[in-house]
């Protein structure tokens, strides 16, 4: 160790030496050989202080950080893609279901729309057929009352016709026994 600090302390001293004159490659005197002695030095104090070794595990706990780094970064690359994956199947799958369900959705508004016709044309045959009905009633009671009314004035009129040839006594009996006659046949 005293070797070398002795060494450092010719070393420093020598470039001022070395800026008198020209003495050869390997004088105290020459600049370049005293830059190399310095420099060789140096270099002796970074291995005597175990620098490149340091410098060595410096590194290698970097490339270990940075292969941990790319093995994290593949791993959530793959974990992506899987997603990513599973996405896309989801995806189709909600198509599939959404698809179905406008189908369905179709066939049953088509199937509503043919029941409302249906049952449209069954309400306007039922009002039809009502109408029909009550024209048919008021028909019947038309006929009816028309009847009726004749009934009454063939009555009337039977009635006159029989109070003028029958005589007065024989005029009731048989105006009883008509109106009897007439009331049987209207029931």
């Amino acid at each position: 160790m005293n070797r070398m600090i002795a060494t450092l302390i010719l070393l420093s001293t020598g470039p001022a030496m070395a800026a008198t004159g020209d003495y050869g490659f390997f004088s105290l005197r020459n600049t370049d050989f005293i830059v190399l002695l310095s420099f060789l030095g140096f270099v002796g104090v970074l291995v005597y202080f175990k620098v490149p070794a340091l410098l060595g595990g410096l590194l290698d706990k970097r490339a270990h950080g940075i292969r941990n780094d790319l093995d994290e970064a593949r791993r959530l690359r793959e974990e992506a893609q899987e997603i990513y994956a599973s996405y896309e199947r989801r995806s189709r799958e909600v198509k599939t279901q959404a698809d179905q369900i406008v189908a369905n959705a179709k066939r049953e508004a088509e199937a509503q729309a043919a029941k409302a016709r249906e049952d449209l044309a069954r309400s306007i045959d039922r009002r039809l057929q009502a109408a029909q009905d009550q024209i048919a009633s008021a028909e019947s009671d038309a006929v009816r009352a028309v009847r009726d009314r004749a009934v009454a004035a063939s009555i009337a009129a039977a009635g006159e016709i029989l109070a003028g040839q029958v005589r007065a006594g024989q005029r009731s009996a048989g105006i009883d026994d008509a109106i009897e006659d007439v009331a049987r046949r209207l029931n």
